[in-house]
């Protein structure tokens, strides 16, 4: 047989490794589908559990363990929400999670409602690194704005952007469903209450990355918000950040400079401010802010 055939060789330390890791996430499965049968965790409560050896369960796996719950109406429950044997909790799509999140009576959901996090500070302090780190989080759902502008060819509709015309925007913003919207450049854009509201119902904690204005529409709108102000490590620094982004005239990089002076004077208004040093830390800092702030 060819050498290109054959199996890599794992050292004996490597394969050790490999056999307690293994051991590892089999007690873990098997401690949270006790607590689960328990009634000591809830269904969501695992399902947002961000460990890989609890995403990496499968979802016939958890629901089995649910108190109630036998073969039979598990698999009624998977094959009326399209999931397939084989799916694994990291996996499941937004639909099937919103699905199952309907299905709280056969699966007893006692969870403390996810924490909505508004993140708002100035251009060019790095918020959109930070909001792609936390979409990757399966404690997290980033929220999704609606907008009447039309999409570009590589945005979809409720991914990107939940895009509505002019007239069904003014009908929602006339019957109180934004959390807060504005104008810009000539188009609407605002954040939706009824997603928000399904999201955090299954525990989720719901990221909202908006402007200084929309932060202050949503507090008023919901006093129970957490609202956190990213800063740059220093002045200075915002305004290499800002001088280096694009080739805009001396004109414009004043403006984007006094934009951001204003924008820095508003960190009073928030609950807390974080300084963006390492996006990692201030990804942590973040999740413990969420996780201490969920209503319980």
């Amino acid at each position: 047989m060819s050498s290109s055939f054959l199996p890599p060789k794992i050292s004996a330390e490597v394969r050790a490794k490999a056999v307690a890791n293994a051991a590892l996430s089999r007690r873990t499965r098997a401690e949270v589908k006790e607590g689960l049968s328990a009634g000591k965790l809830s269904f969501f409560q695992i399902l947002n559990d961000p460990r890989q050896a609890i995403q990496r369960m499968r979802v016939k796996e958890l629901l089995s363990a649910v108190a109630g719950i036998g073969p039979t109406r598990c698999e009624t429950i998977m094959v009326r929400n399209a999931i397939s044997p084989s799916r694994r909790l990291g996996g499941l799509g937004r639909h099937q999670l919103l699905a199952l999140g309907k299905e709280s009576a056969l699966l007893k959901v006692d969870t403390p409602p996810g924490s909505l996090i508004v993140m708002s500070g100035p251009g060019g302090v790095g918020k959109s690194t930070i909001t792609s780190a936390l979409r990757t989080d399966p404690r997290f759902w980033v929220s999704v704005s609606a907008t009447t502008r039309a999409p570009r060819a590589s945005e979809s509709n409720g991914v990107d952007y939940f895009f509505l015309s002019e007239q069904k925007f003014t009908q929602m913003v006339a019957a109180g469903e934004f959390l807060e919207w504005a104008e810009f450049a000539g188009a609407r854009y605002g954040t939706p209450k009824h997603p928000i509201q399904e999201w955090r119902a299954i525990g989720k904690h719901v990221l909202l990355e908006i402007e200084i204005e929309g932060a202050r529409q949503v507090r008023s709108a919901d006093p129970s918000a957490l609202l956190i102000f990213i800063a740059p490590p220093s002045w200075e620094e915002l305004q290499n950040r800002l001088a280096a982004r694009g080739s805009d005239s001396a004109e414009r990089q004043a403006a984007r400079l006094a934009l951001g002076a204003a924008e820095m004077a508003a960190a009073t208004e928030f609950d807390h401010t974080l300084v963006n040093s390492q996006v990692e830390d201030v990804v942590a800092q973040l999740v413990a802010l969420a996780t201490s702030h969920q209503v319980s």
